[in-house]
């Protein structure tokens, strides 16, 4: 296979009315990132990069080939994992691009440090590039500075990680909030999105459908959670309950479960269903009075 193939290979034209957009591919699979991480180039002539990726030289490389002799204006980032920012400073370096999102807060964990954004965009703002118009759309849970980027013309959403395509997102406290995570999801219900562009997987086009089928899974995996701790009638670790409660997920992957049980489990204390034992880490249904 030639290099041109395999670049090919990584390259997909997003169906739009009339705004262009590539979806660029990353090369790093992964258990965490499934097929790699997803990178849009939007517009034509002067264009906006979304979700650089990590600072891989053959995925930048690809980029600035697809960016050919157009203007690359603005970098727009939909969080800062290391999964989709680290490419920005380079990417800003070989383009003088601007860079914009939102800075981590300071109890964050796995954060890209490199990311200073020029522009910090205040939640709904619009920015206007040549003939796009693109939409900050604040979306906290997976990550407390999580931004989806809303096309208006298009319909399409960008969704970074708050959705993904075949999976849901792992919730890590303290910056991951399961509370606030499910009120983003409302919040994008909302809108009545006709397609979603996610940061991981393909584009999903029953945007509706795939929204309500999130919100579903996860407060059924709630339900689970609260009626396994019911169930016993005894305070339980977060190890014992994701045994319990994650028994359709590969044991190689409890340990992320892990994690976002944990975000299940801090949502159910806000809501006084349960108690938490912090001396030992054990959690317990609140029995009614009478």
């Amino acid at each position: 296979m030639t290099d041109m193939e395999t670049q090919m290979l990584q390259v997909f034209r997003v169906p739009t009315r009339r705004i262009p957009v590539i979806r660029i591919l990353c090369p790093n699979p992964g258990m965490m990132t499934g097929p790699g991480t997803n990178t849009y180039l939007i517009g034509s002539t002067r264009r906006i990069l979304l979700d650089p990726g990590p600072d891989v030289p053959a995925h930048r490389q690809r980029i600035l080939s697809m960016l050919g002799d157009d203007v690359l204006d603005s970098v727009l980032v939909t969080h800062t994992h290391g999964d989709h920012s680290p490419g920005a400073l380079a990417i800003r370096h070989a383009t003088a691009a601007s860079l914009v999102g939102l800075l981590p807060s300071l109890n964050s964990q796995h954060q890209d440090e490199t990311f200073v954004p020029d522009l910090e965009p205040q939640d709904q703002q619009v920015l206007k590039i040549a003939d796009v118009e693109i939409q900050a759309i604040y979306t906290p849970g997976h990550v407390g500075n999580h931004i989806c980027w809303f096309l208006p013309d298009e319909g399409l959403l960008f969704t970074g990680d708050h959705i993904l395509q075949g999976t849901t997102p792992v919730i890590l406290p303290p910056d991951g909030d399961m509370a606030a995570y499910m009120d983003s999801l409302r919040r994008i219900q909302r809108m009545r999105c006709d397609r979603l562009a996610p940061g991981h997987g393909q584009i999903i086009d029953d945007a509706d459908g795939n929204i309500q089928g999130v919100i579903a899974h996860r407060l059924a995996r709630e339900e689970k959670i609260f009626n396994a701790l019911q169930t016993s009638g005894e305070a339980m670790t977060v190890e014992a309950l994701v045994r319990q409660v994650y028994q359709d997920v590969s044991p190689g992957l409890w340990p992320w479960a892990a994690k976002t049980m944990l975000a299940h489990l801090i949502k159910l204390v806000a809501d006084k269903r349960i108690a938490h034992d912090e001396a030992n880490k054990e959690w317990k249904v609140i029995q009614a009075d009478g």
